[in-house]
């Protein structure tokens, strides 16, 4: 029981995250998906599906895939901006100077022998490792991406056929403003919310949150500064 309260002790912010990840996505958007779908069915006098039957459908899967590619791409490409661009003053952003601990060259630490594997084993290895968190998030986002493409182009097809209309192939669905307009709608949404964030942690402040600067520190304190 020690073992396990301080495993969630040590790992609350992740457990929190994604346990209100799976409630939300299966126990909210699950439910009230199926909900929606079966009363846009009997609208249109064709017949309801059940719950587990819903969870396997095209529409399911797009409105999953969807979402995730938007948050994917948003966080991957953050990844790479932070590295390259400031804020002044904005907690979200290195100083103007750069900062020491996250400039470091890695090479230079390749004897620690509490460096994680490939900064001790070096060459490709570490070249791919220090941009291995916007490599992941961004091939999450492509993984995403596609699985929206799949799924979308399947509901398409299938809401055609359903009237009697021509269906398209997988690059005839990407081609079409539909897709795109789903795409977009949540891409600049996701670039709203993080360029609020990055302006607002210059005036505003959430004590204990590594999210902003200390509550005392200065406007123009930028960072770590």
């Amino acid at each position: 029981m020690v073992a396990m309260r301080e495993f969630i002790r040590d790992h609350s912010l992740s457990v929190v995250a994604l346990g209100a990840f799976l409630v939300i996505w299966f126990g909210g958007q699950a439910w009230s998906g199926h909900r929606a779908f079966n009363e846009e069915q009997h609208a249109h006098g064709e017949p309801t599906v059940s719950f587990g039957e819903y969870l396997t459908r095209a529409d399911f899967g797009e409105a999953t895939f969807e979402n995730w590619e938007s948050e994917f791409l948003q966080m991957g490409v953050y990844v790479l901006l932070t590295a390259w661009l400031v804020q002044k003053g904005s907690a979200e952003s290195k100083p103007a100077a750069g900062d020491p601990r996250l400039d470091a060259d890695p090479r230079e630490h390749r004897d620690d022998p509490e460096a994680p594997w490939p900064v001790r084993r070096g060459g490709w290895v570490l070249r791919i490792y220090e941009h291995s968190l916007s490599i992941a998030m961004l091939s999450l986002f492509v993984l995403a991406f596609a699985g929206h493409l799949v799924t979308g182009a399947h509901a398409f097809n299938a809401e055609q056929v359903a009237h009697g209309e021509p269906t398209v192939s997988l690059l005839g669905y990407l081609f079409r403003s539909q897709f795109w307009f789903q795409s977009l709608q949540n891409w600049q949404s996701e670039f709203l919310a993080v360029g609020t964030l990055v302006v607002l942690s210059v005036y505003l402040r959430q004590r204990g949150s590594p999210e902003s600067k200390p509550v005392h520190a200065p406007h123009a304190s930028t960072g770590a500064d």
